[in-house]
């Protein structure tokens, strides 16, 4: 570990499920840690004992830090953060860099790069792969957007809660391979939800059902995260939200939409988990889409 001296003060924005994961593995790894109060956040009790500071504002966090991590819920949080009242870009420092793990429409995370340059800071987009527990764990997986040299000045930083950071292209690339990813991963799962209540509405046996998905072409991480459900009700397997699926898949439709690229499946997974936000099932994880389009 670098002296104090030259250590450098890390800024936390969006102390959620995955940002507290995040904050927890900074902290106790050395790193100063300074996070927003927000009435989103989990508990800061922990982070307090491992030696976090609190602010009330974005700009008071920024005249602090000289790495500002982003984990909001989307483009309009991130935006809002960066260029709203009080926001980052008021008080950056000179060539702190701001890391945006969130899941963004590309388009507007390279117009928030511009703007963080225009202030004298610097940007690489960094959204995250797998789950809370790997954030708590500091197994996280990030792509990132971006330029090498930034992405060097931070991996000290970044390997605190990381098993693997993948640099994937210029930036936006990271917010566009993490919608790709999201879309194969989010709509695979939608798909099979779908499978999974006509199933229950045709009576099949779920054992035997789980059974011949994972022995052909149904195998697979979706499977796994969704079977507790299936077999028993159980929506453990994955801790992520409808209104999160709906939100990804819409801004992977924007993004597919924008380059003019063939969107019909992602348009379908997409009305599909709207739908059901606009049920208000929204609050409910993603496992539970089986019940309720079982219930249709």
């Amino acid at each position: 570990m670098a002296s104090q001296a030259t250590t450098p003060t890390v800024g936390l924005i969006g102390v959620g499920l995955m940002g507290h994961g995040i904050a927890r593995n900074v902290a106790a790894k050395g790193f100063p840690l300074v996070v927003l109060e927000h009435p989103g956040n989990q508990p800061l009790t922990e982070l307090l004992q491992l030696g976090a500071t609190t602010c009330q504002t974005p700009a008071e966090l920024a005249r602090q830090c000289d790495v500002i991590i982003l984990c909001v819920t989307g483009s309009p949080q991130v935006e809002a953060v960066l260029t709203g009242d009080n926001g980052v870009l008021s008080a950056i420092r000179p060539a702190a860099v701001v890391v945006d793990c969130s899941t963004a429409v590309p388009a507007s995370t390279v117009r928030m790069a511009q703007a963080v340059h225009a202030a004298g800071g610097q940007f690489i987009d960094a959204p995250m792969t797998k789950t809370s527990k790997a954030a708590h764990d500091g197994t996280l997986n990030l792509l990132v957007g971006g330029d090498a040299a930034v992405l060097a000045k931070v991996q000290p930083v970044l390997a605190t809660f990381t098993e693997k950071v993948t640099h994937v292209g210029a930036l936006g690339d990271g917010h566009r391979m993490k919608l790709l990813h999201n879309f194969v991963s989010v709509g695979q799962m939608t798909l099979l939800a779908e499978a999974t209540a006509c199933a229950r509405k045709e009576g099949m046996d779920m054992q035997a059902f789980c059974d011949v998905l994972a022995g052909g072409g149904g195998a697979g991480v979706a499977l796994e995260r969704l079977k507790s459900f299936i077999l028993a009700d159980d929506p453990s397997g994955i801790a992520f939200s409808i209104s999160n699926a709906a939100k990804d898949l819409s801004y992977y439709a924007t993004m597919a939409h924008d380059a003019r690229a063939a969107s019909k499946v992602a348009d379908a997974a997409s009305a599909t988990l709207k739908g059901q936000v606009e049920a208000q099932h929204g609050d409910a994880m993603l496992p539970e889409l089986i019940g309720f389009l079982a219930r249709q």
